[in-house]
């Protein structure tokens, strides 16, 4: 029987269970000395009695104390109460490994971070003369400092033998008495059966002694299960998994995963060999071996070498072979760049600046660098010097990228056919420079650009808008012309591409509702357009003939005939777990007409938020909870909670319920589609929400406590997008897409009598992102009339004047809780307080000041709340930046031959 919450250890209190064993209970407790969380490592009472494994559970105290490492779990203390045994450690927060591939495959960069650290703590281990013997999945623990190696239950010194339980003939007696275990989980026992089956060495299971190597090799099957997603050695009983890894070698990683770089796969298999000598002989050979993988990166054509035991000598020879590979891999991509078919593919890793994943907040989500035509210079979205994001421009043969002034604020950029400029989106126009730098020309307006497409014949096919089609223009300038139209207001065409043809190009396009989305083909001197393939995603065409598109988080080629605008035979998978924009459905690739590939897999960068409290000023007040993929808190009336929007595994996004105070969320909805844009109403009984459920965004309210299903508060047509409840609970304000007009528009849904919802703003321009003053007598909101988005207010509501608030472009306003001062966030992401006079009739605009010390916000506005009094800000702030590198692929066509 467990211990109950509020048992007392000594100092140690009781406060939840975490997990067991068959060495142990573990549970949460809290030191009241030191005030703080620990586990607790509890020898059951039944396991006490057995002489055997006190002895072990004391050998495991011996053990870890002996060890101080930064990835291994630390151990604080060990004591007795009555007849418990008890040791204290630190209180691991994260997720195991084996939790983690759950989820999926690792991506290489993650992989290999893992077990860089997991070699270094193994290397700590057997230097202290450690065996740790049941090295596995279940026992790594990634936490946000690392990985950590954990559970010393089965370790024993190196060099004791006779260990109790060594012997192979209890464990394959077992195995023939018994169905065996679940396949979904690996077969862990005590006594007779020293380790996990599964990640046991061919030694071990024959009952030879354990040794470092033995660790080594549950080192390599926990890799393979890492990259692979599967075990090495499965079966269904203990003697099909003994015989398996007595007999049998796992299938290569080559062949379970294409794209896994060869170097991996002869550590792991190196790792796997049956015979220990034949495996690396320390663990600090094997994490030498991981770090020459991580910095080669992953280039098909060189094999990584194989090492057993190493004198100083070969470690000096296998380094300079290792430098002299690299410089080979260099050579060859310089080569790709100038010939026009290289003879063999090559995989290399490219880093960009910190600040060049996608930056929050901006439309620039996804499709924010592209390889130009000719394959020699990738162009690039990051931020320069003073925090605004510009272009910039690196020749794949230097290290320096190039700043492009004038760039501010550029999205979605691509190339001209000639590689020799760009064009991109910013402030409303579609743009050009050249690729060296030089002044901005406007081609034509756009006031919400979705990519855009340069052909040959000196015409630029792009997406003006939300819901606009394609349009094509001149690339020196002009009157754009319509080439696509949709079908309705709700229907998106974005991201073309041309086709070799230069007539022809490809788009994407989402159909609310379940209609027929996918990538289409169009022409310039057509209206008609064909489906090619039904996937949610953008495409691009690669020589010598394939579609190059996103499916499930995956890099897809699939033969095309440009001239027939139709696909032909399997897709397969060429690129895995790659960043995307699953609201815009755009991936993070891009291909040159000479074969050169880039595409950038997914990291932590703009997925972990933490909730972070500051004043005025940006100093740092308080956290709330662990970082999350989380975004856009909306404080509760009373300030004690908080709902946020929480991406989940499926890419969609959930509401979830923060707790300020104890630091706990907890999920609000659960519909599989996206649930987003919360608003609390004034006595904060309810929440009111934005969601996709039925196909199309319409409002739904649910009670705060969570009981009760949501319901539908608002349907019919038109894309629906709340904004705000009104302080004194009489109406609701969001805006549409779709419906009578194409731009977006501000409708009020009264919340008394018949409910008639009827539009407030509306017009050429787009309204959207209102919000009401505290007294409900005047709506701030954000409008493009004047050809970039503003801040305005007009009296609510209404008649009245009009009200600009802010000076150099607007993306959110908000007002104080005393409806003193209007914050506005400017398109560079910079927090500015107006002071208002809302008194009269007549609205009076004062002084203006920037809020967080005038810095520029950057990533900081994923999302943001103000409390009543103005005086904090809760913000969502991105963790450290861990994305992966651009992974660059010349010829990578002769990945799809093998």
């Amino acid at each position: 029987m467990g211990l109950a919450a509020g048992t007392k250890l000594g100092p140690y209190e009781i406060l939840t269970p975490v997990g067991a064993g068959g060495m142990g209970e573990v549970y949460r407790a809290r030191d009241t000395r030191l005030d703080r969380d620990v586990a607790i490592k509890v020898l059951p009472a039944h396991l006490a009695k057995d002489v055997e494994f006190r002895r072990r559970f004391e050998r495991e105290a011996r053990t870890v104390s002996s060890l101080n490492h930064p990835h291994i779990c630390t151990l604080y203390d060990i004591g007795r109460e009555g007849d418990t045994d008890f040791l204290v450690m630190e209180l691991l927060e994260g997720e195991t490994v084996a939790e983690r591939v759950k989820r999926g495959k690792l991506p290489l960069h993650e992989l290999l971070k893992i077990g860089s650290e997991m070699a270094d703590a193994l290397d700590k281990a057997h230097r202290k003369g450690v065996v740790h013997r049941d090295l596995k999945p279940a026992n790594i623990m990634l936490t946000k400092s690392g990985a950590k190696l954990m559970d010393f239950g089965l370790a024993k010194p190196a060099g004791l033998a006779g260990a109790a339980g060594s012997s192979s003939a209890p464990l394959l007696s077992a195995a023939m008495t018994s169905s065996g275990p679940s396949p979904a989980s690996p077969i862990t026992s005590a006594g007779s059966i020293v380790g996990t089956i599964q990640y046991m060495s061919p030694e071990q299971i024959e009952g030879k002694e354990a040794d470092a190597r033995s660790d080594i090799f549950a080192f390599g099957a926990t890799l393979y299960e890492m990259v692979t997603g599967v075990r090495a050695f499965p079966g269904k009983s203990q003697i099909s998994v003994a015989s398996a890894i007595l007999e049998k070698d796992p299938e290569p990683i080559i062949k379970a995963v294409p794209l896994a770089p060869p170097a991996l796969d002869r550590v792991v298999m190196t790792c796997l060999a049956k015979d220990p000598e034949e495996r690396f002989q320390s663990a600090h050979d094997l994490k030498l071996e991981i770090q020459w993988a991580t910095e080669a990166g992953s280039p098909a054509a060189a094999p990584a070498p194989v090492v057993a035991a190493r004198t100083n000598r070969e470690r000096l020879a296998w380094a300079t072979a290792g430098a002299l590979l690299l410089l080979v891999a260099l050579f060859a991509v310089g080569y790709a760049l100038r010939a026009p078919r290289p003879a063999s593919m090559v995989r290399a890793s490219m880093n960009l600046p910190p600040s060049s994943h996608p930056p929050a907040g901006q439309d620039c989500l996804a499709g924010w660098f592209t390889i130009s035509p000719d394959g020699r210079r990738l162009a690039f979205v990051a931020s320069n010097p003073e925090g605004k994001y510009v272009l910039w421009v690196r020749p794949l043969d230097s290290l320096a990228a190039q700043p492009l002034a004038g760039t501010e604020g550029a999205t979605y950029p691509f190339w001209s056919p000639d590689s020799s400029r760009l064009g991109f989106f910013a402030e409303g126009k579609l743009k050009k420079i050249e690729a060296s730098g030089g002044p901005v020309e406007t081609v034509c307006a756009a006031s919400e650009g979705r990519g855009g497409t340069w052909g040959p014949n000196g015409e630029i096919v792009f997406a003006p808008g939300v819901y606009t089609g394609l349009w094509r223009v001149a690339a020196a300038g002009g009157t754009p012309t319509q080439v696509t139209f949709p079908a309705d207001a709700t229907t998106t065409q974005r991201f073309p591409s041309f086709l070799p043809d230069g007539k022809h190009f490809l788009f994407n396009s989402d159909i609310p509702g379940g209609g027929h989305g996918g990538i289409y083909a169009g022409a310039v001197d057509s209206k008609e357009v064909k489906r090619v393939a039904a996937e949610r995603s953008s495409a691009q065409y690669a020589a010598p003939g394939y579609l190059l598109f996103m499916r499930e988080g995956n890099l897809m080629a699939q033969p095309f005939d440009a001239a027939r605008l139709a696909t032909a035979g399997d897709a397969v998978p060429i690129g895995e777990n790659l960043m995307s924009d699953s609201v815009r459905q755009l991936g993070s690739f891009s291909v040159s007409n000479n074969g050169v590939l880039v595409f950038r897999t997914t990291g932590t960068a703009g997925t972990k938020h933490q909730l972070t409290w500051v004043d005025r000023e940006g100093k740092e007040l308080g956290k709330v909870g662990e970082p999350a993929d989380l975004s856009f808190p909306a404080l509760s009336p009373d300030e004690s909670k908080a709902v946020v929007h929480l991406r989940g595994t499926n890419g969609k996004t959930n509401l979830w319920m923060y707790d300020l105070k104890r630091g706990l969320g907890s999920r609000f909805t659960f519909s599989a589609a996206d649930d987003e844009q919360p608003a609390w109403s004034p006595d904060g009984s309810q929440v009111a929400f934005t969601s996709d459920r039925s196909g199309n965004f319409d409002l739904y309210l649910k009670s705060a406590q969570g009981a009760g299903a949501e319901q539908l508060l608002l349907g019919g047509p038109g894309e629906k997008h709340l904004s705000d409840w009104s302080r004194d609970g009489r109406f609701i304000c969001y805006y549409v897409h779709g419906g009578p007009a194409k731009n977006s528009q501000v409708w009020i849904l009264p919340m008394t009598g018949e409910r008639k919802p009827y539009a407030f703003l509306q017009g050429e321009a787009n309204f959207e992102y209102a919000e009401f003053s505290p007294d409900v007598r005047w709506l701030a909101y954000t409008s493009d009339e004047s050809g970039h988005p503003e801040s305005y207010v007009v009296p609510f509501p209404g008649p009245g004047g009009k009200w600009q608030i802010s000076s150099a472009g607007a993306v959110y306003s908000w007002w104080s809780g005393d409806g003193k001062e209007i914050y506005y966030l400017t398109p560079d992401l910079k927090l500015i307080a107006v002071e208002v006079n809302t008194k009269g009739t007549e609205l009076a605009v004062g002084a203006s000041h920037p809020l967080l010390g005038g810095k520029t916000g950057g990533e900081n506005f994923i999302g943001l709340d103000f409390s009543r009094d103005g005086k904090r800000i809760l913000i969502a702030v991105p963790q450290e930046d861990t994305s992966a590198p651009i992974t660059l692929v010349t010829n990578w066509t002769v990945g799809l031959k093998r």
